[in-house]
């Protein structure tokens, strides 16, 4: 009972705030009749900005968790539709700061030291204060310049109590509205509350930043800032302090004979070797946390969100932006079919269809002209209608590619990121989709079966000795039946399994 009151105390607070910011979008309120009509006369009618926009200004006055929630519903462009997604994506994440005294407290109950005993000096002032943690400058007793992260004070009580609260409207809303359901709400709470609470444990952050820099450790364009392990718990994180320019103060850079193109080529080369070359992509890559510094090389901070992209999804990344870009539209269904993403029943001539409806405006354009991180966001909003589940580290991708191509017009307009890193993308394709990198797939794939073949014998002996010790005989014609089931099986495992039904055979007619 008292849960209820408290979630409707606090259901009374949101809905306050977002009238008054007249913030619930159109396409939520026709799916409720009753809600549109009552919606038309509480909320405020001369509030400026499209949906998003007034979604995002009643997010960022409910408080950290709602603006995590904004951050989150700007990667899932399937659920608010492209144009909320880019405006909730522009949502700031900056908060009143919290005072110097208590990060102090906080750096002391995490360590069980006083501050003086880890840190020569510890500036009271944040540099930056967002929704979860705040920024202050330090100097460690052995004189190195650190910037310190400290988790803001009681944020994860009032997490857990905000996420009490989402599960609860998302299980309402599916029970009043059951329309909703194909939103699936729960799901998108569940996500919300896993990343949230990783991203509140900054230990996570620091092994992601430690990640990150060691796969550019021999790239002298990418930096990534050290960590201090030894000042670095679940709610501190120490990091080497950068000084530089942000990426976006393009008069500071010139001034400091920096050349914008060249930082344009670094960064499209590092993004790029992140998503393709890694899998393993800094997923807010906006002009807050990129800096150049006094050496003129990119600086990324704030690791809380990160992307992963297995080796499949990869493949099947490149051979779809091959297909869009060549017109090869069959192929770009073709690979949705072989990856899972779109069901076996679906008809692959009308996808390939739906696919050129997308493509042909990108024929004879420029590379310059083309944006891929928008035509992700047009791919996933058809795949949809054909059943395609939602792939959370393709949305993540997608929003990563939209934020890295702004930060690259605001370096220069005139020139695509992806432009400037065509021959990388070009050597990417040739070592990995090439005819010879397809011949070494394959062959790899049959080592790793000859590999398998003496555990796969040996299992196989075991099955049939239990067979026969337990009175069960084979017949040839059960072995074939069993070899034609097997030989379905994937590619790779053909050898070792014609092998061993020729065991089976062999051992059959023994014991007939």
């Amino acid at each position: 009972m008292f849960r209820i009151l408290r979630n409707l105390v606090r259901l009374a607070v949101i809905g306050r705030t977002a009238a008054r910011h007249d913030a619930l979008p159109e396409t939520l309120l026709g799916t409720a009749p009753g809600l549109s009509w009552l919606w038309r006369r509480l909320a405020r009618k001369d509030v400026p900005g499209r949906d998003g926009q007034r979604l995002a200004r009643a997010l960022a006055e409910l408080g950290p968790t709602y603006i995590k929630l904004g951050q989150l519903l700007s990667t899932r462009s399937d659920l608010v539709g492209e144009r909320m997604a880019v405006d909730l994506a522009e949502l700031q994440d900056k908060l009143p700061p919290f005072p110097g005294a208590q990060a102090r407290a906080i750096v002391e109950a995490e360590f069980g030291q006083p501050v003086g005993a880890l840190f020569r000096s510890f500036d009271d002032k944040p540099v930056a204060a967002a929704s979860i943690a705040q920024v202050h400058f330090a100097v460690t007793a052995t004189g190195e310049e650190v910037a310190v992260k400290v988790l803001r004070p009681g944020i994860e009580i009032a997490f857990e109590r905000d996420i009490d609260l989402f599960y609860w409207l998302a299980a309402l809303a599916e029970r009043v509205l059951p329309k909703l359901k194909r939103l699936r709400l729960r799901e998108v709470v569940d996500t919300f509350a896993r990343t949230s609470r990783l991203e509140m444990d900054l230990r996570m952050e620091a092994a992601a930043a430690s990640e990150l820099g060691a796969n550019f450790k021999s790239d002298p364009t990418f930096n990534v800032p050290g960590i201090d392990w030894e000042r670095t718990g679940g709610r501190v994180l120490t990091l080497e302090r950068i000084r530089g320019f942000k990426v976006d103060e393009s008069s500071r850079i010139e001034g400091a004979g920096f050349n914008r193109d060249e930082i344009l080529a670094m960064a499209s080369a590092s993004f790029f070797n992140q998503v393709f070359r890694d899998g393993f992509f800094h997923a807010d890559l906006h002009p807050g946390n990129l800096f150049i510094n006094e050496q003129g090389t990119i600086t990324a901070v704030d690791f809380g969100i990160m992307g992963r992209l297995d080796r499949a999804t990869r493949y099947y990344l490149a051979d779809m932006l091959i297909g869009f870009l060549s017109g090869d539209y069959r192929r770009v269904a073709a690979v949705h079919f072989e990856a899972g993403y779109v069901p076996r029943h679906q008809s692959i001539e009308i996808f390939t269809q739906a696919c050129r409806a997308i493509g042909e405006p990108l024929q004879n354009k420029p590379l310059n002209e083309i944006s891929v991180g928008r035509l992700l966001a047009q791919l996933f909003a058809v795949t949809e209608q054909f059943e395609m589940e939602t792939q959370p580290q393709l949305l993540l991708l997608q929003k990563s590619m939209l934020t890295a191509e702004g930060v690259g017009r605001l370096l220069n307009p005139s020139i695509n990121m992806w432009e400037l890193a065509r021959p990388l993308i070009e050597e990417w394709m040739r070592e990995n989709r090439g005819p010879e990198a397809q011949f070494l797939e394959d062959a790899g794939a049959a080592l790793s079966t000859i590999r398998r073949l003496p555990a796969l014998v040996r299992e196989a002996e075991r099955v049939v000795t239990d067979m026969a010790d337990g009175g069960v005989r084979l017949h040839p014609a059960t072995v074939r039946q069993t070899l034609q089931g097997w030989n379905r099986r994937r590619r790779g495992d053909r050898a070792a399994l014609w092998i061993i039904a020729a065991l089976l055979a062999v051992i059959a007619l023994r014991l007939g």
